[in-house]
């Protein structure tokens, strides 16, 4: 730990915010605002249940609520959803959010020219039909993570006549919005017209920007935020003791995973693949790294997802085996890769560091690049254009939806971009449209073996989801998808 980050720890008391007001310190600032078209996390993380909503919603257990949705039913065939919506729900705008307003809806999701980053998650509904607050979507098959998918922030219900969400966004939620100032802040206002009296709690959120554990600390231990959303496990640890503080943590179904250009030589080659495997970690890494926040995972689902299978065992850290791959494949004298580390991500970038330090013990040479968050997405996400990279995929509470990234309708995904396995894309595709559980729990044990048999990537962890605030702060929760819930904190 920095000795910045120690002194503050010991200096300074902590200044009352005013009830009203709850202001988080969040490392990276969204590139923009509206979840449907952008594929930037953190989106989701400050907006989902705080401004908008979907028909449904998963709890802290992970268990499944109405939210827009007073009730529902599924057909036998499981090929027909119907919703009955509540009553009285409007948009932050005043318009209704009514049946048709939810047809709308997934109707520009599904519309090639909106530009859904998930727009295939939708691509089995066949019909939206709508008799007044009554919504019912028609499947062209039996789709079993719909629901699921329903309660995600990719499924957010927004006004479709709306064409500035991004900039200026509207939902149903309790929250309006209210000011963005670029690098600086992102003010959201109680929404008035919202249709549950209880919520929220407060009058205003201010999501303060704030790259870096220091300055975050600094800025709670000063009183200029109440709480740290995402804090960094030494901070968490530290702050453990302190009786001013609380910290909140939890497994948060988010897959930490060094992805692996799988088609630029020499990672194409499974042995090189599988000698990188054997020469990291993953336990040293929570260790060490996250002060031991964090479970270990070899696959790409969390023990969060009950069709988690456990594969840690399939390389364990062996350096002796990852030298003697490494040499079968042409590469005794040694390899240099690149990796490529999204900078405003501290934890990402530790995670980098420490496993190339692990890798150059076996004879791997990796050269770290930092980018902005807006280079990664272009360069990595987009453009393939990197050898290694340390990111966090959020889970989505089904592994149908948590997979996708390896079917066969994401054939350039961005860690896989052309390779292949038929018998994984075969799999993935029965797990989509089956729906008795103990079926798809072998299907998905089997994909998981493939994953960990081809070492795609590599699974770190299921990263444990910390937030650090002062004493006073009640109502804030983990929860098994990417949120921050924000809509029963109360600041006294």
């Amino acid at each position: 730990m920095s000795k910045v980050i120690l002194a503050l720890l010991v200096l300074g008391t902590v200044a009352a915010a005013p009830a009203a007001e709850l202001a988080i310190a969040v490392s990276t600032e969204p590139p923009g605002l509206d979840p449907t078209t952008n594929a930037a996390a953190v989106i989701k993380l400050l907006l989902h249940h705080n401004l908008y909503e979907c028909l449904v919603q998963f709890d802290a257990q992970a268990n499944l609520h109405g939210q827009l949705a007073a009730s529902w039913e599924v057909s036998e065939d499981s090929r027909v959803y119907t919703f009955r919506i509540r009553e009285g729900v409007v948009f932050h705008d005043g318009t209704p959010c009514d049946g048709e307003a939810v047809r709308a809806s997934f109707l520009r999701s599904l519309d090639p020219q909106t530009g859904n980053p998930n727009r295939a998650f939708f691509e089995p509904i066949e019909n939206i039909v709508v008799e007044g607050l009554t919504v019912s979507f028609q499947l062209r098959y039996p789709y079993a993570p719909f629901l699921a998918l329903l309660a995600l922030g990719d499924s957010v219900v927004v006004p479709a006549h709306r064409a500035d969400l991004a900039q200026h966004p509207v939902g149903t939620g309790p929250f309006a919005m209210a000011e963005w100032r670029p690098t600086d802040r992102l003010i959201l206002r109680r929404f008035d017209g919202y249709y549950l009296p209880d919520r929220p709690k407060v009058e205003r959120i201010v999501f303060r920007f704030i790259p870096g554990p220091a300055a975050q600390l600094a800025a709670l231990r000063a009183g200029d935020v109440d709480l740290i959303a995402e804090v960094t496990p030494e901070i968490a640890f530290a702050l453990s003791t302190n009786s001013l503080f609380r910290v909140v943590s939890g497994p948060s179904n988010v897959v930490q995973l060094m992805a692996i250009n799988n088609v630029r030589p020499p990672l194409d080659r499974v042995e090189v693949r599988r000698a990188l495997a054997h020469a990291i970690d993953r336990q040293a890494v929570i260790d060490q790294v996250f002060f031991g926040f964090g479970t270990p995972i070899g696959s790409h689902l969390t023990p969060a997802v009950p069709y988690y299978a456990d594969m840690t065992h399939v390389y364990p850290y062996d350096p002796v085996e990852a030298r003697r791959l490494l040499a079968a494949a042409g590469y005794g004298g040694g390899l240099a890769l690149r990796m490529v580390l999204p900078s405003n991500y501290a934890q990402h970038v530790r995670t980098g560091e420490f496993i190339a330090a692990q890798l150059r013990e076996v004879g791997v040479r990796v050269t770290i690049e930092l980018v902005d968050w807006n280079t990664w997405l272009d360069r990595v996400f987009t453009q393939a254009d990197y050898d290694l990279t340390v990111v966090g995929h959020p889970g989505r509470a089904d592994p149908a939806l948590m997979l996708t990234g390896y079917g066969a309708d994401r054939p350039d995904y961005y860690f896989r971009r052309g390779w292949r396995n038929e018998e994984l894309e075969s799999l993935l595709g029965l797990g989509m449209v089956t729906p008795d559980p103990g079926t798809r729990r072998a299907i998905y044990a089997r994909v998981q073996e493939i994953l960990a048999e081809e070492a795609v990537n590599y699974y770190i962890q299921d990263m444990a989801a910390i937030h650090a605030m002062r004493k006073g702060i009640l109502g804030v929760e983990v929860f098994p998808i990417y949120v921050l819930d924000l809509t029963r904190a109360e600041a006294g």
